[in-house]
Order: structure tokens, then sequence, then C-alpha cells
């Protein structure tokens, strides 16, 4: 396609030439010393041409001459550089693959050529980056001494750079894994803090954060750093849920008074404290702290809403009631009433049932209830056999000796299987 349209130009610049120069008929008149050339004006305008084109050319030849010297020194640069590009993308390529020996040696590979040539000594970023690939391979070797020195050089060069400074952040976030590799959180946590509030929030940043919060013992902000993970889909949604779920109990189970379990309650978001499972272990927790009534204060609102519950939410707010039931008030029976009918489909809340009425000295409906609780299967042994126990000890109140002894005997058995 080019060819014809230069054949086309040409064509066309023929036709020109041969309109306007075909018929002219003027002389150029050339006086030097004495001497006259007469030249046609044809003849002069292509020799005009040609001599133009002729200083052109020995212009663009000597100007080539000269920077050829310069030219070879762009070019030795530039296959350097090409050495030195792809021993990085080596190292990277071989890191991802899982050979850390050798992305370690062609990562070295890279810094050496860049330092033996002048003109890539001041690419702090290649050398950041290279010195990055170094240290994480290291740390996957083992080999803490040589990772820490390249992570502290990677720091240090990437500093160099200019901002936003992409390879101090990653530098920041791969220290912090090693010192989580090594189970130093507090060296972690205080890696994440020097990184800026915005790179902080990031998903990678978050994770590691919870990793170390949790290997420190510091349920509460690995609960708010859970929290945030999730906000951000960091999680499926059900492990969302189990993870806040475990931290949140995890927190309130680090209360070691009445009073700071109440502070540590108030902290909890709402979507926390209208959890079942997280407030039946508040309630327990406060239970073991001296304070059953108030306890039970936490239960009420759920407990009012057992039948819509699903089965583990129902197990765990009956076995909170039966660790808080010193006291009960008169106000309960007619919740332990309306949960009747949902307890002959749920052991568990059979057997809370039983104690709350017995602890109300309802002794046959305690009774019943008792009994369905020990003779259900899908009731843990223990469980099972603390039921039948209880019904020894309200027949012993009875005086019906044997039945007792019947009883005492199950829970025996129960206890051997």
């Amino acid at each position: 396609m080019r060819s014809i349209v230069w054949l086309l130009l040409l064509s066309v610049a023929a036709v020109v030439s041969a309109t306007a120069l075909g018929s002219n008929d003027g002389l150029v008149t050339l006086y030097w010393l004495g001497w006259r050339a007469d030249l046609s004006l044809n003849f002069f305008l292509l020799a005009l041409v040609l001599i133009f084109l002729a200083i052109h050319s020995l212009v663009q030849g000597l100007d080539s001459l000269l920077a050829l010297p310069e030219r070879a020194k762009r070019w030795r640069l530039a296959n350097r550089e090409r050495l030195a590009q792809t021993a990085l993308r080596e190292a990277l390529g071989l890191y991802l693959a899982g050979r850390y020996t050798r992305s370690h040696k062609a990562a070295q590979r890279a810094v050496a050529i860049q330092v033996d040539t002048p003109g890539m000594a001041l690419d702090a970023e290649f050398s950041a980056l290279a010195h990055l690939l170094s240290a994480g391979s290291l740390h996957r070797l083992q080999d803490r001494t040589r990772r820490d020195e390249h992570l502290q050089r990677a720091l240090e060069l990437s500093q160099l750079t200019r901002k936003p400074r992409v390879t101090e952040e990653g530098a920041r976030l791969l220290m912090a894994e090693c010192a989580l590799g090594d189970n130093d959180a507090s060296r972690a946590l205080k890696e994440l803090a020097e990184l800026p509030p915005g790179v902080a929030r990031r998903t990678q940043a978050l994770r590691l954060k919870l990793q170390a919060t949790r290997l420190k013992r510091l349920p509460m902000e690995a609960l708010k750093t859970a929290r945030l993970l999730a906000k951000h889909q960091g999680f499926t949604q059900t492990a969302a849920e189990g993870l806040l779920r475990t931290l949140a109990t995890e927190t309130l189970f680090t209360a070691r008074d009445a009073d700071q379990l109440r502070l540590t309650w108030s902290q909890l978001d709402a979507s926390d404290r209208s959890d079942p499972l997280v407030v039946s272990s508040a309630a327990t927790r406060l239970a073991q702290l001296g304070a059953p009534n108030e306890a039970r204060q936490w239960l009420a609102p759920l407990w009012n809403r057992i039948p819509q519950l699903p089965h583990d939410a129902v197990d765990a707010l009956a076995q909170a009631l039966s660790q808080s039931l010193l006291g009960l008030e008169p106000e309960w029976l007619p919740r332990l009433d309306a949960a009747t009918p949902t307890a002959l489909r749920h052991p568990g809340l059979a057997l809370a049932l039983g104690l709350a009425l017995a602890e109300r000295q309802l002794w046959g409906k305690a009774r019943s209830m008792l009994l369905s609780a020990a003779n259900d299967l899908d009731l843990d042994l223990d469980r099972r056999r603390f039921a039948w126990a209880k019904l020894g000890q309200l027949a012993e109140r009875e005086q019906r000796t044997e039945e007792a002894a019947r009883f005492f005997r199950l829970a025996a058995l129960a206890q051997v299987e």
C-alpha cells in the first residue's frame, strides 16, 4: 500500500514538473572574475537542489560520526539494563515458583549488574525491589540475619524514591510479615504503625495486624481489625461471622471482674451485643464473676425469641441460664413456661428449664423437664449425667430412696459411657 502511494506522489510530481518547467526558457548568468556562464533555469534549480542534498548528507554523516562514541555508550548501558531487568524478572519468577535459593541469587545478580553500571546507580527503586525479593526468599529459607540486612537496605533505598513510595510500603509490610513469622507481634505492630493511614487500612495490612493482635493477645484490637476486614470483604460472610463471634467472646473472657466486663460489653458493637452466642458467653462470664441477676437481665431479651432462634443459639442460651440460676426471680416463670414447647425439641433447653424450675422449688415440673433431658440421646454425656444426678437429688429430697439410687446408678453408667 505504501509503495502505491509513493508511486502516485512521484507521478504527480513528474506531471507538475513537466507542466511548470517544460516551457521554461529562462537563463541564469553567473559572473566570476571575468568569466561568464549561462545556464538554463531548469538546470540551475536542479543543481541547487542536488547541492543542498549533498551538504545535508555531509552534515548528517559528520554528526553521526562524532556521536558514535555516545551512541556506543548508550547501547552498552541499554544492554546492561536489559540484563539487570532480565535477572530481576527471573528472580521474581523463581520466587513465585518456590525456588528461593535461586531467586536470591538472581536478585543479587541484578544488584551486581546495577552496581557495575554507573548509569543505573541512581535507580533506587530497582535496587529496593531486588533487595525485597532477596529478603522474601531468605525469609522462606529461615536465614533471619541476612534477611534483616536486605530488608533494612531495601527500606533505606526506598526512602530515596519519589512519593508515593510504594517500595517503602512493601518493605514495611514484608518486615511485619517476617516479624510474625518470628512470633514477634510487638515488632510487627511497630512496623505497621509506621505505615501511612491509607496504607494501614489496606486488606493485606489489616490481615497482618489481625494476626499480630491475636498473637499478642489483644482481643479488642483484633475485634476492631476483623470488623474492618469484614467491611472490606476480606473474609466470606460465614467466616467473618465466626471470627467476630470468637474474638468478641475472647474479649469478654479477658475481664477480671464484673465492672471490667460491663465496660468491655459497652465497647462491643451493637451487632455483637445482639448475637445470641456472644450474649450467652457474656452472661456466663458475668455469672462466674458473681452477678447472676444482671446476667439474667442480659439473657432476657433473647430468651423471649427462643422459638425463632437456631439450635446452637438455643443451646448456648440454655447453658448460660444454667450458670446463672442463683436467686432466680419469679418473673422468669412466664418465660420458662413459654419456652416449654421448644424444650421438647432441644434437650439442652429442657435441662436448663428443669434446673430453673428446681431453683424455684417447682419439683414436679422440674422432674418432668429433667427426665426429658436425661433420656434424650442427642444431649452430650456430661449433661445427661448431670440431669440424672439432679433427679437423684430431687428423689432424695422427697425421701424416695430406691428411685434416687436408680437415678444415681444411671448417672454413674452415663459417666462410664
